[in-house]
């Protein structure tokens, strides 16, 4: 192989790597100028999985954009069910972000790299169940900093 075509390799290579690199859209500026949605109220106490918020700390201030990792972690003998797992946007009317993080999601959580999110504070609410059924939601807020 000539050295011309292992430096045009190479400079694909890169591309495509960059590509996955760059930053995805988990919300838009159009859904974000919704109206906020009636206040979710979730329940304290649940056997179902827990979730973890690892980064952003919840409520506190981010720039876009970032990374969003969440932790799931089953009770007793039970799997987390990865097909329940839903994501919401509360807007009016509610958004569902879930087909946005498919690919980020595992029984282990969500781990959704180069998230872009408009400035403003957004309310997230995060619905997983394990495989007996029990449920667990949880509300969130990300404050993302105007740039």
């Amino acid at each position: 192989m000539s050295i011309f075509k292992k430096i045009l390799k190479f400079v694909a290579l890169l591309l495509i790597f960059q590509e996955g690199l760059s930053a995805a859209p988990l919300i838009t500026s159009k859904e974000a100028a919704l109206p906020a949605a009636t206040k979710v109220v979730t329940r304290g106490i649940s056997r179902g999985p827990a979730i973890k918020f690892i980064t952003p700390v919840a409520d506190s201030t981010v720039s876009s954009p970032f990374d969003l990792r969440i932790s799931f972690e089953p009770r007793g003998d039970s799997k987390v069910d990865v097909n329940s797992v839903k994501v919401t946007y509360l807007k009016f009317p509610y958004v569902d972000l879930t087909s946005r993080l498919k690919s980020a999601i595992s029984a282990n959580g969500i781990n959704f790299q180069n998230a872009e999110v408009p400035a403003g504070e957004h309310s997230i609410k995060l619905t997983v169940q394990d495989t007996d059924g029990r449920e667990t939601n949880s509300v969130f807020n990300l404050i993302v900093a105007r740039q």
